[in-house]
């Protein structure tokens, strides 16, 4: 029993170590492109020219930093709840918080009907967890509970701070392309036509690339997170029948209205219900008794195979703001 422990101890911290890794080499190469584009656009204006896109572009992410708990909110028809209306949601939030060694978040109920949770503020100490009233009566308790160390885990690692400063580069970049190219950003265009065209173009390519590396950050979060609910003491199983579930009842919801409604704020659910249809028939394959759920043999059985994602699925996963499910659950297999 002790050598398990051991054994499971140090592949959580190989991986919490690997996802680490990746997002601060992520990090380093999203502010080496932003450092390069302003070097070249600063040396040819000198500092101040560049540094105002800069300026904007940070002023605006602020106000949206301290707005974006109020929209979100409002998007997602967040009710507040007491622990006298929700005693049980409030106990598993309380308890999974003091695990993690975080402030006890507020508890909210959003009227969606769409199956999910979420969470977001602007800092630790400002946290908020909610789920929707679809999610009610889909999960079971564990499977809950273990949603729950996912979004908590969101919050412990300020994953909001993290994805809204990332996405100040490539917001920087656009405004220094669109300005060079058509804003006169380098003075003359007859005499600098040539030259502002060349960095237009180079930072609208960078816009684009930068973007994919702020989707692939956000990615990793949710890899992050996932580890964070293992290491939180929810099994990997119980995450993994509970993203299995949401997929499901994603499929089954006929609420278009509502799905275009979050469309700007679903990257903050714990799985991308637009993509549902696709994914529940790879996950049906892992579900061998047809139980509708995951279980731990299941999850192992998961471990020993190599899974194999068609070439579309890699390019549609580039563009998106979660993990491939198959991949995801997989991830999960590897910490059981």
């Amino acid at each position: 029993m002790g050598k398990l422990f051991f054994e499971r101890f140090m592949i959580m911290r190989r991986e919490k170590m690997g996802l680490q890794t990746r997002m601060w080499l992520l990090v380093a190469l999203l502010f080496a492109i932003l450092y390069g584009v302003f070097t070249a656009v600063g040396s040819y204006l000198g500092v101040g020219g560049a540094s105002s896109y800069i300026i904007m572009a940070l002023v605006f992410l602020g106000f949206q930093y301290f707005i974006g708990p109020y929209m979100v909110q409002a998007m997602m028809k967040v009710e507040w709840v007491s622990e006298a209306d929700e005693p049980e949601l409030h106990r598993m939030v309380a308890e999974l918080a003091e695990r993690a060694e975080i402030p006890i978040p507020r508890v909210g109920i959003s009227r969606l009907g769409i199956p999910n949770a979420f969470a977001f503020g602007k800092s630790q100490g400002d946290g908020r967890v909610c789920v929707t009233d679809g999610i009610r009566g889909l999960l079971s308790t564990d499977e809950l509970k273990a949603v729950l160390g996912h979004e908590i885990s969101h919050l412990k690692h300020r994953d909001m701070i993290v994805i809204t400063v990332l996405s100040a580069i490539p917001l920087i970049l656009y405004w220094i392309a669109w300005r060079t190219m058509w804003g006169g950003m380098l003075g003359d265009r007859r005499q600098s036509g040539g030259y502002a065209a060349l960095i237009g173009l180079g930072a609208f390519v960078l816009y684009f690339l930068t973007n994919l590396l702020v989707l692939y950050g956000s990615r990793i979060r949710e890899y992050y997170a996932d580890l964070g609910s293992v290491e939180l003491g929810n099994p990997p199983h119980q995450l993994a029948t509970a993203l299995y579930k949401l997929v499901y009842g994603s499929v089954k919801f006929r609420g278009r209205e509502e799905l275009r409604r979050v469309e700007g704020v679903k990257a903050f659910f714990l799985n991308d219900p637009s993509r549902a249809q696709l994914e529940i028939k790879e996950l049906s394959q892992i579900d061998r008794d047809m139980s509708g759920t995951i279980d731990s043999d299941e999850l192992m059985e998961l471990r020993q195979k190599k899974i194999t994602i068609s070439s579309a699925e890699k390019m549609m996963e580039l563009f998106t703001t979660h993990p491939n499910m198959l991949k995801r659950i997989n991830h999960l297999a590897s910490l059981s």
